[in-house]
């Protein structure tokens, strides 16, 4: 039984898995970290070893406080990935974005594939048939399109992301929300058929906090799959270990 740390910036995302089946997942702060997983680690005493990855140095201490027995495994940059990583500048390339697009590879086999993670930014991820990484885009994400509005404007307020809209906002907050949702549908929409257009045998996999919101508005009948990272951590986990 593997248990999987996702280290982010204010927040820890711990989850569970039996083999590839999903059994728990918690999210916590960095000072909840000791007492959550120690209660985790109870619920879950088979759990024989941890697979993380983080972009902030606190994982040492969190990792450092789990039970010795426990095999401890982050992943690293420098580490053998399922794919050719094609971008030209590699050593910018987001370990996130390296984590999911080798998780994309083993998940889905000898096809094309696009992976939306739908976050503080939306990364967009194309690794080929053959397994090469090409690279992607970035772009702000949906709280981030509402704070930039704020923050570089005198008048326009700070809103938080609603369920119903419309194209044609009869307010000035409904226009913000106008402009800033249907904008990112609009982008995501046309960066989907733009690579469908150019490949075939493609599969489309939409993660990250956003991924429910987006799939339920979007056009194309796309699954969301928020945990889509941590799955990937599994998959990259078992790929450096059984190869």
């Amino acid at each position: 039984m593997l248990l999987v740390l996702d280290f982010g910036n204010t927040q820890i995302k711990a989850a569970v898995f039996e083999k590839y089946t999903l059994l728990e997942m918690l999210r916590f702060d960095v000072a909840q970290a000791s007492q959550s997983l120690e209660l985790l680690l109870q619920r879950f005493p088979k759990i024989n070893a941890v697979c993380s990855t983080s972009v902030t140095l606190q994982h040492e201490t969190v990792l450092e406080g789990l039970p010795q027995s426990l095999k401890k495994w982050t992943i690293q940059r420098q580490h053998k990935f399922p794919f050719v990583n094609a971008y030209r500048t590699p050593q910018t390339l987001g370990l996130d974005r390296m984590v999911l697009a080798a998780g994309a590879v083993l998940a889905y086999p000898n096809q094309n594939r696009l992976v939306i993670d739908a976050g503080t930014c939306i990364t967009y991820d194309f690794i080929t048939d053959q397994d090469v990484y090409k690279g992607g885009a970035i772009s702000p994400g949906i709280h981030m399109r509402y704070k930039a509005l704020n923050e570089y404007t005198t008048q326009l307020p700070l809103l938080t992301i609603i369920d119903e809209f419309f194209l044609t906002g009869d307010s000035t907050e409904n226009s913000i929300h106008s402009g800033v949702l249907q904008g990112i549908l609009f982008e995501i929409e046309g960066v989907i058929a733009r690579y469908a257009q150019e490949n075939h045998n493609f599969s489309i996999i939409l993660t990250g906090g956003d991924a429910n919101f987006l799939a339920a508005h979007l056009k194309n009948s796309i699954f969301a799959n928020p945990n889509f990272l941590l799955e990937s951590l599994v998959y990259v986990y078992q790929y450096q270990h059984n190869d």
